[in-house]
């Protein structure tokens, strides 16, 4: 039974995978930040499910690895907020005064 569940979940990963990177490659660049900014938000609910998960995990192997989630996601969210922020730091208007 284990191993099935193995591969059922090895065949999901790679499904996954497949399709993020076939939708993502056709994001034209003007829909490029906005999608960012929505997937920073879900980021940030995988963030808190993760904290829940090293809350209540009650093995030791199960704790390191929601605390990796935790690492990865907080990660995840930081770095799609600063590069959010850069991008849109190139519609602002320059002060020509200077």
């Amino acid at each position: 039974m284990d191993l099935m569940v193995a591969i059922y979940t090895l065949f999901i990963v790679v499904l996954v995978v497949f399709l993020g990177f076939e939708l993502i490659s056709k994001v034209p660049s003007t829909l490029h930040t906005p999608l960012m900014s929505g997937s920073n938000a879900i980021s940030g609910i995988t963030l808190l499910g993760a904290i829940v998960l090293v809350g209540i995990s009650e093995t030791q192997i199960s704790q390191w690895v929601a605390f990796a989630a935790v690492v990865m996601a907080t990660i995840n969210v930081v770095g799609g907020y600063l590069v959010t922020d850069r991008m849109l730091d190139m519609f602002k208007s320059k002060d020509k005064s200077k």
